[in-house]
């Protein structure tokens, strides 16, 4: 399964990813594509986000069963520690600076 949650992103980036995906709520998109796909619509993501910003979230072989990509501005970032991803929260402070 394949998740693209996107933010402040642009009506014509979420109808490109809604010919492949499904949105089910407002920017986030759920479907099963290859990984092929799903590379080449992170691509197109990355380049028009803006902005915006976007996160995908798709099954791998690791030790949590997923990957995680993030873009764009976001006060969040993925940060992997031993191999197990946690997501950071950036501080008004951290932001500012």
């Amino acid at each position: 399964m394949t998740v693209f949650v996107c933010n402040d992103v642009s009506p014509r980036l979420r109808g490109q990813l809604s010919r492949w995906l499904i949105e089910v709520d407002a920017g986030l998109f759920v479907g099963r594509v290859s990984a092929l796909v799903r590379d080449l619509l992170w691509k197109k993501v990355v380049r028009e986000v803006r902005e915006g910003s976007a996160t995908l979230v798709y099954r791998a072989p690791t030790e949590q069963g997923f990957e995680i990509r993030t873009c764009g501005d976001s006060s969040r970032s993925v940060v992997s520690l031993d191999g197990v991803l946690l997501v950071r929260f950036q501080t008004r402070r951290e932001s500012a600076s």
